[in-house]
């Protein structure tokens, strides 16, 4: 063997005993997963399911908007949207919780595992129902569309997706990228999340207040807040209580108000057709806000019930199949057995389905592909190691 094989061998080994123990050393120190923020992030998958079901202006209850056919349940799920709200806050704290200390190559393997194996199985099944079963629902959706949306990153190719929901995927991916970045550059600590939680959020807001519509879309500005304010609860969480920390929170609660309250009113007049002052987003967003912060920060967090990491997992499924075959279900279940027979059969076969991706493709792929992911890095990273290290000019000639 030569010796740039034999150092590539020695790499290759010394790479694979360092992730063994870092992985022993993650599991020993692992805190205890906070079962409530299951459950919350449950509720908000309920809430936007019954906003996509009951208040979203689509007609396949056989009116002409969804409304219509709930005149009383959809004054309250008009708030269903503001799950998604949660859960970019419940992400900006969890994404730290799990990225703190972590290495790139574990971070994107883990994203990867966690994301890709729900979402392969439902852009296929979706696919499937809106290009061949139901395409006038998905007209100009074609096979182009289709394998560009398996990737995730279908947004920079400016090609539509598959189910509309997917828009807060491409929001949390490039969050994800941001967070892989700042580990790359080894920012991720506390003065620079800090300081990041400051900037993002403010410069955003400037933004939109200036009108750089570019500058705000690339800033994300209307979630900056959320993400960043999620943060903050996590530095709470991990390393104790301070002011500082505390008013960077209160900054972000209130520029997330801001926005929400623009932004709610907005679609709830657009989306639903109903008028809805903006107060009641800012009440709504503090309000998950405390939510975040009492079941994480107080003794809630100690709370370990079973079932709620049971629903917990089920969130991302029932949020990735919910919409589009729910609407086909409603458009051919109501007519036959009623709205109020159809709309809890719906949701039940909804969340048995999300039960079947999480017990059957979720949990036997996750790992696997995680591990594959982080290992397939780590080798990428040693060989690029070894090609610099051999490209590198010996010092004397």
């Amino acid at each position: 063997m030569s010796n740039n094989g034999t150092a590539l061998l020695d790499a290759s080994v010394t790479a694979t005993r360092k992730q063994n123990v870092d992985a022993a050393g993650a599991s020993a120190q692992r805190p205890p997963r906070l079962a409530l923020l299951d459950g919350l992030r449950f509720a908000a998958a309920a809430l936007v399911v019954l906003f996509h079901y009951t208040a979203w202006h689509h007609g396949f209850w056989g009116t002409a908007v969804a409304k219509d056919a709930w005149p009383v349940l959809s004054k309250v799920t008009v708030y269903g949207n503001m799950g998604v709200q949660l859960f970019f806050i419940i992400s900006g704290f969890v994404i730290l919780l799990s990225a703190y200390g972590k290495g790139a190559g574990r971070f994107v393997g883990s994203r990867v595992g966690r994301l890709y194996p729900a979402y392969w199985f439902a852009v296929l099944a979706t696919g499937f129902l809106v290009i061949v079963m139901w395409p006038q629902l998905g007209s100009g959706l074609g096979a182009k569309e289709l394998l560009a949306n398996l990737t995730m990153f279908h947004p920079l190719m400016e090609l539509r997706h598959i189910d509309g929901v997917y828009w807060t995927l491409w929001v949390e991916m490039r969050f994800y990228l941001l967070i892989l970045a700042l580990i790359i550059l080894r920012l991720l600590t506390i003065r620079y999340m800090t300081i990041l939680a400051v900037a993002w959020p403010v410069l955003g807001l400037a933004a939109q207040l200036m009108n750089r519509e570019v500058a705000a879309g690339a800033l994300m500005s209307e979630y900056a807040p959320l993400f960043c304010g999620g943060i903050m609860l996590f530095m709470i969480y991990r390393f104790g209580h301070s002011a500082l920390r505390w008013s960077v929170l209160a900054l972000n609660v209130g520029v997330a108000a801001y926005f929400t309250g623009v932004k709610g009113t907005s679609e709830a007049l657009e989306l639903v057709g109903y008028v809805i002052p903006a107060w009641h987003y800012w009440v709504i967003v503090v309000g998950l806000f405390a939510a975040v912060a009492l079941l994480s920060l107080t003794r809630l967090g100690n709370v370990q019930w079973k079932f709620l990491g049971i629903l917990g997992a089920l969130t991302y499924p029932v949020y990735l199949l919910h919409q589009i075959w729910g609407w086909w279900m409603i458009d051919h279940f109501a007519p036959v057995l009623g709205q109020y027979a159809t709309l809890p059969l719906v949701m039940g076969i909804v969340f048995l389905a999300a039960f079947m991706v999480n017990r059957f493709i979720e949990r036997p792929l996750a790992k696997p592909l995680a591990a594959a992911t982080t290992k397939g890095l780590g080798y990428l990273g040693g060989r690029l190691a070894l090609k610099k290290k051999a490209e590198a000019p010996v010092p004397g000639r």
